[in-house]
């Protein structure tokens, strides 16, 4: 992969602060994609070997609960990091996700960064803190959303 500079990973908002060396490193794990609208990113359960910097587009998350239909949980778009599951084991979407809008974004091969950190622990940090927080921020959304439906669908007395 490549065609991504570090001065362009500089400039996404998730990474922001890096240090470039690290930088430098990511941008060989990393390359341009995109994605029309109505398409599918991830399904949830498959296996996790990507994520993506959004850079322009908007994307949903959902989840498919036992016997219903899929239930979005969070939409963003341009500066937002989609996927995290690729960090830690099993390695498995826990999320779905789909391009609601055309999407452009930076793909990065979770495999190699996963190397990269091993390689390198203070990337390796950097990055399992950074994708810490957006583990939390996208669980605290999840759980907004899914009490919202259960009120939506709760019978009225």
């Amino acid at each position: 992969m490549s065609g991504v500079t570090a001065a362009e990973l500089a400039r996404e908002p998730f990474l922001s602060g890096m240090r470039r060396a690290d930088l430098t490193r990511l941008a060989t794990a990393a390359r341009r994609t995109e994605f029309p609208a109505g398409r599918r990113i991830v399904g949830e359960s498959d296996p996790a070997e990507r994520f993506w910097l959004v850079q322009d587009g908007t994307v949903a998350l959902d989840l498919r609960p036992p016997g219903r239909e899929p239930v979005v949980v969070d939409t963003f778009g341009p500066g937002s990091a989609l996927g995290w599951s690729w960090l830690f084991r099993p390695h498995r979407w826990r999320f779905g996700a789909f391009a609601q809008t055309p999407v452009r974004a930076i793909e990065f091969d979770g495999r190699l960064v996963r190397t990269l950190s091993a390689v390198d622990p203070s990337l390796g940090y950097e990055l399992t803190r950074r994708f810490a927080e957006l583990v939390v921020e996208r669980l605290e959304a999840t759980q907004t959303r899914l009490l919202e439906v259960s009120l939506d669908e709760a019978p009225v007395p």
